[in-house]
């Protein structure tokens, strides 16, 4: 089954078109990066694939059915991270995360948040509340926060963002290991480091073509945007 299909997909703001045209299709287990020079649209891509944003124009569907966050059905299959903190007020870090997993039909929530506290490394934290991390454990918060739900799909915008060495190189693996069970995985990134850990393949966006690269490719042309 196709997990994720973007057909003639522009997307922008006020009208405008801030990449050209994107064809992608991702089935169970591809992992793709999104790449690109800054203001390239890898952002708004990714907001509009989570159905967050409308397309100016062309299709974005998920299992079939056009991409709407309002959906159940859409909800229960996708789990995204934006760069943009979001947490339920007055509920420690670890009740936020069971809070969320029990929301999504978790079997054993709380030892399943167990787990990804311990994977992201922010266990000394749950009984913190969120506005009290630093910005990089928050950046571990939130990508806890998709870890703990149930995904067929996962999207992920610059997840390396405020993440050290070792947890970047962690992310690399979290990354290949959601492909290998057969999650379809989309992310957005600069680090050449991480596209090479996850062995993922990278669609390359300007404005005047999307151009899709090969694992193998997809590290060198990235870090040639440092």
């Amino acid at each position: 089954m196709t997990h994720l299909e973007l057909s003639d997909l522009v997307v922008g703001y006020g009208g405008n078109a801030v990449c050209a045209p994107v064809n992608l299709t991702l089935g169970a287990g591809d992992i793709v990066a999104v790449i690109g020079a800054n203001g390239t649209g890898k952002s708004t891509l990714l907001r509009t694939v989570l159905g967050l944003q409308e397309p100016l124009s062309g299709r974005a569907s998920a299992f079939g059915w056009p991409v709407d966050e309002r959906e159940r059905r859409f909800r229960a299959r996708v789990a995204g991270v934006l760069d943009d903190d979001a947490f339920f007020p007055g509920v420690t870090v670890r009740e936020h995360l069971v809070l969320t997993a029990r929301g999504h039909g978790v079997p054993d929530a709380g030892a399943v948040t167990d787990r990804v506290l311990d994977h992201v490394g922010i266990t000394g934290h749950g009984g913190a509340m969120p506005h009290t991390l630093s910005s990089g454990q928050r950046r571990r918060f939130l990508l806890a926060s998709a870890l703990v739900r149930p995904r067929d799909l996962l999207v992920l915008d610059e997840p390396e963002q405020r993440l050290d060495t070792a947890m970047r190189a962690r992310l690399g693996e979290t990354l290949r290991a959601e492909a290998d069970v057969g999650t379809a995985v989309l992310f957005a990134t600069h680090d050449d480091r991480l596209l090479a850990a996850s062995g993922a393949s990278a669609v390359l966006l300007s404005d005047e073509d999307a151009v899709l690269l090969e694992p193998a490719e997809a590290p060198g042309v990235l870090a040639g945007f440092r």
